[in-house]
C-alpha cells in the first residue's frame, strides 16, 4: 500500500506534466497543420511529432558542423521563389518561423507593419547585454533611448571621430606588420580587439578595451565559454557611470555658464539628459542629485549592447572585405588607385585623415566595396514577432497570417535574390556606382539591400560602421596583401588528428566533414555576427616590399 501511494505521489505530477506537454504540442502542431491546409508555403517532411526539425537536421548534415543555419536552406529558397517565404516549424526548440527572403515581405515586416521584436530576444541577449536594450526594447522605453542616442550618432559627430579611428588603425597596422612574412595567424581574432577600441560609447572605452584584451584565458576556455570576458561588464560600467555622473553634475553645479557640448559620447549624452531631467523634476541642487539605479542599469545595458553588436558585425565585415579583395585582384587594384588619387603618393593616409576627416567621403569606390561585402556576407538577419490580425502579402498576392509565428528576414538571401540583383552571386562593387538605368543597377535598392535594416528600428550606428570600415580599408589596402591560408591550415589540422580518428576513417566508420559551403571555405558560421570559418587563418605580406 505504501509503495502504491509513493508511486501515485511521484507519478501524478509527472503524468500531469506529460499530458500538459502533449496538449501544448498538439495545439502548436494543429496550428501549423491548419496553416498548411490554408495554402501557407511549407517544405515537405513536416510531421506531427517533429515538425521540421528532422528536415533541418538532414540539411545540416550536409554542411560543416558550425555553418550558419540559414545556409542550410539554400535549396528550399529556390523552391519558393514565387512566394518569397516559407514556414519552418521548429517547436519546441524555437517558435515556428516564417522565413522571408523577398525584399517586399522584408519591407512589410520592418517598415509597413513594423512588427515588434520577439520577447525571446531579450533572454537570448541577456548574457551579453544584461537586460533591456535598444535591441529588445519596445514602445515608450525604446523611443526614449533611441531619441536620446540619435544626436550622438549624427553624421557630423561621426566624422569628428575619424582621427580617433585613425589612431586605432595605426595600432592595428603595427600588429599586421608584426605578422608580415610570418606564420599563419587569425585575422578574425585580430580584428575584434581593434574594433572594440574604436566604439565611441564613452570617454573610458579605451580602458574597457584594454581590460578585455588583457583578460587572456586559455584557448580552450575561450572556445567553450566565449562570454567569460563579459562577466565583469555590469560592475565596471556601473562604477564608471557613477564616476562620470559625479563629474558632470559637479561641472553643472560650479559652472553657471555651462552649455551642452555638441560632440560627446552617446553615454555622456544620456547622463547629461538624466541630470537635466532630475534637476527639473526636483528641488534638489545639482550637488545633491543621485544617479538613479534603474537608469544606471539600463545605461550599462546600452553600453554592452553597442559593444557587443558593433564588435561582432564590424569586425566580421572587415575580415570579409579583405577576403573578397584577395579573390578579386582587379577590384583591389581599383581600390588602391582610388586611394592614390585621394591621398596622392602617401602610403600612410593617417595624417591626412586626421587633418581632413571628410576625405573619406571622396573614397566612393571604397564605400562600394564595403557595401558589396555587406551584401554578400551580411552579419545578421532580422527577426520580428508575429501579431494577431497582421498578415503579410506574399509574392503571389496571398495574405499570410503572422499570429503565433516569428518572422525572419533572411538578409543572406534577400541580398542575392536574382529578381533584384543582376549577377547576384558575383562581387561587383561597380553596381553601387552606376546610374539607375544601368544593367548592374539593383531593382529597388532601398528594400533589397538591408544589412542595417530599414524602418524605425534600423541600425542607429550605420554611419559609424561605414566610417570605421572606410578608415580601416584606406589605411591597410595599399600597405598589405592579406591572403587566406585555409589549405595550409587544413593540412596542419589533418596532421594533428589522433590515431583513433585516423583508424575510424580508415575503417570508413567516420567520414570527412564538409569544409566548404556553396564552394566557399570562409563560410559564415553560427557564431554571433556570422564570423568566418575557423577565425580566418591567413598570411600577410607587404604590398610594396
Amino acid at each position: 500500500m505504501g509503495l502504491l501511494k509513493s508511486f501515485v505521489t511521484v507519478g501524478t505530477p509527472f503524468a500531469s506534466m506529460l499530458i500538459y506537454v502533449f496538449y501544448i504540442g498538439y495545439q502548436k502542431r494543429s496550428r501549423i497543420y491548419r496553416l498548411s491546409q490554408q495554402g501557407v508555403a511549407m517544405p515537405d517532411g513536416w510531421s506531427w511529432w517533429f515538425g521540421h526539425l528532422l528536415v533541418l537536421d538532414q540539411k545540416l548534415e550536409k554542411l560543416p558542423h558550425d555553418a550558419n543555419v540559414h545556409i542550410a536552406m539554400e535549396d528550399m529558397i529556390k523552391d519558393y521563389e514565387d512566394t518569397g517565404y516559407f514556414l519552418m516549424d521548429y517547436w519546441p526548440v524555437f517558435e515556428p518561423v516564417l522565413m522571408a527572403f523577398s525584399p517586399e515581405i522584408s519591407a512589410q515586416v520592418s517598415s509597413k507593419q513594423d512588427l515588434l521584436k520577439p520577447p525571446s530576444q531579450e533572454e537570448s541577449f541577456k548574457p551579453m547585454v544584461g537586460g533591456p536594450s535598444l535591441i529588445t526594447m519596445i514602445g515608450t522605453p525604446w523611443k526614449f533611448w533611441r531619441s536620446l542616442f540619435s544626436s550622438g550618432f549624427s553624421p557630423s559627430h561621426m566624422l569628428s571621430l575619424v582621427p580617433g579611428l585613425v589612431d586605432t588603425m595605426d595600432v592595428f597596422c603595427e600588429r599586421l606588420l608584426d605578422n608580415v612574412d610570418g606564420d599563419i595567424f587569425y585575422l578574425d581574432d585580430m580584428a575584434m580587439p581593434c574594433r572594440a577600441s574604436t566604439c565611441p560609447l564613452s570617454e573610458y572605452y579605451s580602458r574597457l578595451a584594454f581590460l578585455l584584451e588583457s583578460s587572456n584565458p586559455s584557448e580552450p576556455a575561450k572556445a567553450s565559454n566565449p562570454m567569460v570576458p563579459w562577466a565583469f561588464h555590469g560592475y565596471f560600467h556601473q562604477k564608471e557611470l557613477q564616476k562620470r555622473f559625479n563629474e558632470m553634475k559637479e561641472e553643472r553645479a560650479t559652472n553657471s555658464s555651462y552649455q551642452r557640448k555638441t560632440a560627446k559620447s552617446v553615454i555622456a549624452l544620456a547622463i547629461e539628459e538624466h541630470i537635466s531631467q532630475k534637476h527639473k523634476d526636483s528641488e534638489e541642487t545639482f550637488e545633491d542629485l543621485d544617479l538613479d539605479a534603474q537608469f544606471a542599469d539600463i545605461a550599462a545595458n546600452q553600453i554592452r549592447m553597442f559593444l557587443f553588436a558593433g564588435n561582432d558585425t564590424t569586425a566580421t565585415t572587415f575580415v570579409y572585405t579583405f577576403h573578397l579583395l584577395s579573390q578579386n585582384p582587379s577590384s583591389l587594384d581599383k581600390l588602391r588607385k582610388e586611394h592614390d588619387g585621394v591621398f596622392k603618393s602617401e602610403l600612410d593616409a593617417g595624417d591626412q585623415l586626421r587633418k581632413e576627416p571628410a576625405l573619406i567621403i571622396q573614397c566612393r569606390y571604397t564605400l562600394a566595396v564595403i557595401k558589396e561585402t555587406l551584401r554578400l556576407f551580411p552579419p545578421a538577419s532580422a527577426i520580428r514577432d508575429g501579431t494577431a490580425g497582421i498578415s503579410v502579402v506574399d509574392g503571389k498576392g496571398n495574405l499570410v497570417p503572422t499570429e503565433n509565428l516569428n518572422v525572419t528576414a533572411v538578409h543572406h538571401y534577400v541580398h542575392v535574390h536574382p529578381r533584384f540583383w543582376p549577377r547576384a552571386r558575383d562581387f561587383i562593387p561597380e553596381r553601387w556606382l552606376v546610374e539607375p538605368r544601368h544593367e548592374l543597377y539593383p531593382t529597388s535598392p532601398t528594400t533589397s539591400y538591408r544589412p542595417f535594416e530599414h524602418g524605425p528600428r534600423n541600425c542607429i550606428a550605420q554611419t559609424l560602421v561605414n566610417n570605421e570600415l572606410r578608415v580601416a580599408v584606406i589605411m591597410t589596402a595599399r600597405k598589405f596583401d592579406i591572403k587566406p591560408a585555409y589549405d595550409e591550415w587544413d593540412s596542419r589540422r589533418s596532421e594533428r588528428e589522433g590515431t583513433w580518428t585516423r583508424t575510424m576513417r580508415t575503417l570508413c566508420l567516420k567520414g570527412e566533414e564538409p569544409k566548404t559551403v556553396l564552394g566557399e571555405r570562409a563560410y559564415q558560421t553560427a557564431r554571433s555576427g556570422a564570423h568566418p570559418a575557423d577565425r580566418y587563418p591567413c598570411r600577410v605580406s607587404l604590398a610594396n616590399p
